[in-house]
């Protein structure tokens, strides 16, 4: 387990639920990834790099809906400006898998609480 955090940390992380408009191969990431296109609805569009391409197919990200972390600063991976964190958990077989919500489909940009 990792260091406990307050409450007030804990609020100062932004978690949203955006749907993948575009996903495109990136072959100079170190590790297989996916450029994505996420929108956020009123927060807008938003980029980011997931190494998730064990699992999911570019055909089969487009329209999902994802649960990400949209407050964190950009951060550059290769010659790609990554904006916000897509959640997953690591499966048994080392993969991963992205959280998703338990409804069908939700407004793009709601808050995760």
């Amino acid at each position: 387990m990792k260091n406990e955090i307050s409450f007030e940390d804990f609020s100062k992380v932004d978690i949203r639920i955006g749907t993948i408009i575009e996903a495109n191969d990136f072959p100079k990431a170190n590790k297989p990834a996916y450029q994505l296109v996420i929108d956020f609805g009123n927060l807008g569009v938003k980029k980011s790099s997931a190494q998730i391409t064990d699992l999911y197919t570019k055909e089969k990200l487009l329209n999902k809906q994802v649960v990400a972390i949209v407050n964190f600063k950009n951060k550059q991976i290769a010659n790609f400006i990554s904006e916000c964190l897509i959640l997953g958990i690591e499966n048994n077989q080392k993969k991963i898998v992205l959280l998703q919500a338990s409804k069908p489909k939700f407004k793009n940009g709601e808050r995760v609480s």
